[in-house]
């Protein structure tokens, strides 16, 4: 664990053909089921002659639900959508998680972990298709930023950017809290039921509120829910979020979140999940001091991830487009894009604002690349 306790993956991982998992008292201790490697398609070493291992280059992942990953780096040709180059990955030879069944390895776009870490896992996949002498890669020119949406069935992928016509309103932008996670600032979240004059609840009453309160909560299209603290992290909340939503809940209704001054609906149709009837809203596990912000939020919202500055990443956020069908094939665009307005957010201390993009007339590439969402809490490509 790291951060605010969850681990986000950045990097690309695959499987091979050696899996091992952990004994099996404490596998079935953790799961409900057993991991099955024979599930999966293997990455075969041999059918390769580009391929090249780096062994003394060695990761041992741990996630908050007592998944375990252990595996070595790798470089290979790597292709997504319409770009492809020399890139390092993930190598898994140990997992003990069913979640990988029928999984033949997982596709990451987080940032460079700094310090020995950043050194011993791969370098990000987007980054290493568009660092500058990169080799066999026909990225050189993509800007170093994607886009994710999702609808119940289907998801869409976009590289460079975001075409304009998957959202309804104008893209809005803020600076990530941390230089190393997707990280925004959440003021207030609320609880009730749409339409004027019904009755909302504060899930966030902070103690002692002085007006700068906030708490971090992670973007992340890698988490299927919406994860709530479920206690008073401490003493810094009144109440136990979960809890009084556990209490509140009711079909019909939302959640809003209220990010640098603007705020998002999560409707119901988003964070319950019709096909499974699961109400897709989870405690944080103890010790994380914030929230994730998953999937469900991805239903309802196109967000850019912009990698472009050396700095902090810049999150975007604008309302999906409904009407919208995802690609069904790889496409390459080329689209006046609206930019995230820099030199402004480049002022912002933390959490206090969002900035409308700003137009520009330059002509980018965005490769737009479908995803199969399945039961809408895994994205296959």
């Amino acid at each position: 664990r790291e951060g605010m306790g969850w681990r986000l993956l950045p990097l690309l991982l695959v499987v091979v053909g050696v899996s091992e998992g952990l004994s099996t008292a404490k596998t079935q201790a953790l799961f409900d089921e057993a991991y099955r490697p024979e599930d999966s398609r293997h990455f075969v070493v041999g059918s390769s002659s580009t391929f090249t291992p780096d062994a003394s280059k060695t990761f041992d992942l741990s996630y908050a639900d007592g998944t375990e990953l252990k595996g070595f780096n790798g470089n290979d040709v790597v292709q997504l959508g319409n770009y492809h180059g020399m890139a390092p990955f993930g190598v898994i030879y140990s997992c003990n998680s069913p979640d990988f069944n029928g999984v033949d390895g997982i596709l990451g776009f987080g940032l460079p972990k700094p310090g020995g870490e950043g050194r011993e896992l791969p370098r990000p996949i987007l980054w290493a298709l568009t660092d500058k002498g990169a080799v066999d890669s026909n990225a050189q020119d993509l800007l170093r930023k994607f886009s994710f949406f999702s609808t119940d069935s289907t998801a869409e992928l976009q590289l460079g950017g975001y075409d304009p016509a998957t959202c309804t309103d104008e893209m809005q932008y803020t600076p990530s809290l941390s230089k190393t996670d997707f990280i925004v600032g959440v003021t207030s979240m609320t609880y009730g039921k749409p339409g004027a004059g019904e009755k909302r609840t504060e899930l966030l009453q902070f103690e002692n509120p002085s007006g700068g309160e906030y708490l971090p909560a992670i973007m992340d299209s890698g988490t299927s829910c919406l994860v709530i603290p479920g206690d008073t992290l401490g003493g810094r909340l009144k109440n136990s979020p979960f809890d009084d939503f556990t209490n509140l809940w009711d079909e019909g209704t939302s959640f809003w979140v209220t990010v640098g001054g603007k705020t998002f609906e999560i409707p119901y149709s988003s964070w319950f999940l019709q096909e499974t009837k699961q109400t897709c809203v989870q405690p944080a596990p103890a010790g994380m001091q914030g929230l994730l912000i998953g999937d469900v939020f991805f239903r309802e919202y196109m967000v850019e991830f912009d990698m472009m500055d050396e700095g902090r990443p810049i999150i975007g956020i604008a309302k999906l487009n409904k009407e919208y069908t995802p690609v069904t094939t790889a496409e390459l665009g080329m689209y006046k894009l609206h930019q995230a307005p820099r030199q402004k957010l480049q002022l912002l201390k933390g959490e206090e604002t969002m900035y409308s993009a700003e137009h520009s007339e330059r002509l980018d590439q965005v490769d737009q690349v479908p995803i199969f969402n399945k039961k809408g809490t895994q994205y296959f490509m």
